[in-house]
């Protein structure tokens, strides 16, 4: 018997080049999941071949700021001159139908959703060592040097904000990522403060 059946929102964050995004493709490759994946909003024109609804929603700029005027992100920036964001109301469907939403994020959209949603569950990716995120970092050929050396700065500040996550996995290899925190995931719907509710109601039946 399952004693949880809301789904999890997952946030999957870390600094720049830790391989968020290859993490989380590798979770969603793993058999036996309910995993949904958290599409963003944003007010840039479509590029070739994307699709609205799939890649992202895409909205007009008076939309997205009417959006932020009623609270209805989890968490949003403005990047070069658009607007990026979570909506509130796609995630709250898709977990009060049991799914678990990954939410891929940078460090600071995940603070602000711990601010609105602190029963997710944060999970902070780093690499084996700061050496390791340097060489990733500098094997971009398609960015100058003093953006190579920004996002080094910002990954250095970015390391010393963790402990406001709840876990913190190792991305040593891929696969054994993805496999700790699929584990992880398991274990938040066992906890007690999850699952005592449901398990009181049977008790009684």
């Amino acid at each position: 018997m399952k004693l949880n059946d809301k789904g999890l929102l997952i946030v999957l964050s870390g600094p720049s080049g830790v391989g968020k995004s290859t993490v989380r493709k590798a979770l969603f490759n793993k058999k036996g999941h309910d995993l949904v994946y958290s599409i963003s909003m944003t007010t840039r024109t479509p590029r070739a071949g994307e699709v609205d609804g799939v890649d992202y929603y895409f909205v007009d700029k008076p939309t997205f700021e009417k959006r932020i005027k009623e609270g209805k992100f989890l968490e949003w920036a403005e990047f070069v001159g658009n607007y990026y964001g979570t909506p509130k109301d796609k995630v709250e469907e898709q977990l009060s139908k049991g799914h678990e939403v990954v939410l891929e994020i940078e460090v600071a959209g995940a603070l602000q959703v711990r601010n609105q949603m602190p029963d997710a569950v944060f999970i902070f990716i780093v690499p084996p060592g700061k050496q390791a995120l340097y060489a990733r970092l500098k094997i971009r050929d398609t960015e100058p040097d003093s953006i190579i050396q920004e996002r080094i700065e910002k990954a250095d500040r970015e390391f010393l904000l963790a402990h406001k996550y709840d876990y913190i996995v190792v991305n040593d290899d891929v696969n054994n990522a993805a496999d700790r925190i699929m584990n992880i995931i398991r274990a938040e719907h066992a906890k007690t403060e999850r699952t005592i509710h449901q398990y009181m109601k049977m008790l009684g039946e």
